[in-house]
């Protein structure tokens, strides 16, 4: 419930931002501004994930898509450093397929390429955020990411969250101020 009222408050308090940023997409990229795609989330069923589109259509000349970063525009490049693209997000919390911290959900064509590891990641809401993207996001590799995500999952609690939470608040603006060094232990890290 805290997560459905805290996504009300957030999205009531965003709602000119997304306007806004719905306007510049139009305006400047020419495209349909959301993302939306197939993913999943707890007990492996899967949702449709909203995010704010950062990236063109662009294909090769066989009919393939350019590799990400030719395809980024340069209005998602700021959507995507400052985390605004991950506005629409709101609307899946507040319809109770995802949460504010937890497991970022993958899209569903992966689901058949898990191991035990990564289905363990299923037993919770997947989140906006979480300790995977606060501790090194894109440097991680995937085995890190998911050990992250299991550790989350078995010390999951308030304080946590908010730890979490507000690393996620601080990185988002360029501050480096919640260490998480002392609550992971190093072979979870690794």
């Amino acid at each position: 419930m805290f997560d459905f009222v805290f996504a009300l408050f957030t999205l009531l308090l965003f709602l000119p931002f997304f306007v806004l940023i719905i306007l510049l997409i139009l305006i400047f990229d020419g495209f349909y501004p959301l993302f939306i795609q197939e993913r999943v989330g707890k007990d492996a069923v899967s949702f449709r994930i909203y995010k704010f589109k950062t990236m063109n259509d662009k294909k090769d000349a066989e009919g393939r898509l350019l590799k990400e970063e030719l395809r980024v525009t340069r209005f998602g490049r700021i959507l995507r450093k400052s985390g605004l693209d991950e506005i629409p997000q709101l609307f899946n919390v507040l319809k109770f397929e995802m949460s504010f911290i937890g497991p970022r959900p993958l899209p569903v064509y992966y689901i058949n390429l898990e191991d035990k590891l990564q289905r363990d990641r299923h037993r919770v809401l997947p989140g906006i955020t979480g300790l995977a993207q606060i501790t090194g996001r894109n440097s991680l590799k995937w085995p890190q990411k998911f050990r992250l995500d299991n550790y989350y999952i078995e010390h999951q609690s308030f304080v946590f969250d908010l730890k979490i939470l507000l690393k996620t608040i601080y990185s988002a603006n360029g501050y480096d101020a919640v260490n998480f060094d002392h609550v992971i232990p190093k072979k979870n890290a690794e």
